[in-house]
């Protein structure tokens, strides 16, 4: 597997400790033409401290943001450890800024980072993902490229990462009624 997505260290922690199954994207300004799209359904998480901002995350996630800042290293922004793999399960565009803040209590970001990221750009709407995450048997540790860099949701590793034999971070039924509340929220009225 080469493809990853970026996103904040603090959320793919979230997401790798099973406090969320949500990813929710606008794009960055490096996107193709077109903006943000679901293109895997399979992918690596890539953590990142670009853009990455404490008050972006609500008060709980907070705590956690502080502990994972306090391990950081020199090397760390040399480096990347990937350590999850993704598969998409269920996926929508929402055009509607109060159908995206009824996911509050889904993902760990502050109510006005969805406002902002919903209403930047030329289109008001945002991307919900929702992910079944997996742990790597053998995480990689790689040396960051600047081909890594830019506000872009998708990358192409320099190399290849071995995604088999993951372990799921939720167990089946957690992982079920969560998608069950997602698709819950999200279902027309």
């Amino acid at each position: 597997m080469r493809i990853a997505f970026k996103e904040w260290s603090v959320v793919i922690d979230a997401l790798a400790t099973g406090n969320q199954i949500v990813l929710l994207r606008k794009g960055g300004i490096a996107e193709p033409r077109g903006g943000f799209r679901v293109e895997h359904g399979r992918f690596l998480l890539f953590p990142t401290q670009f853009h990455q901002q404490r008050d972006g995350v609500i008060e709980a996630a907070q705590n956690r943001f502080d502990q994972l800042q306090a391990k950081r290293t020199p090397q760390d922004d040399s480096r990347v450890r990937i350590a999850y793999v993704a598969d998409v399960v269920a996926w929508r565009k929402i055009p509607s800024l109060e159908v995206a803040q009824r996911l509050e209590g889904q993902h760990i970001w502050q109510p006005a980072v969805i406002e902002s990221r919903f209403d930047w750009g030329g289109e008001a709407a945002i991307h919900a993902m929702a992910l079944r995450v997996w742990g790597l048997p053998k995480p990689a540790e790689l040396s960051m490229l600047p081909s890594y860099g830019g506000c872009r949701s998708w990358i192409e590793l320099g190399v290849d990462v071995d995604d088999r034999g993951g372990y799921p971070v939720l167990s089946d039924a957690e992982f079920t009624s969560r998608l069950e509340a997602f698709h819950q929220i999200l279902s027309p009225e």
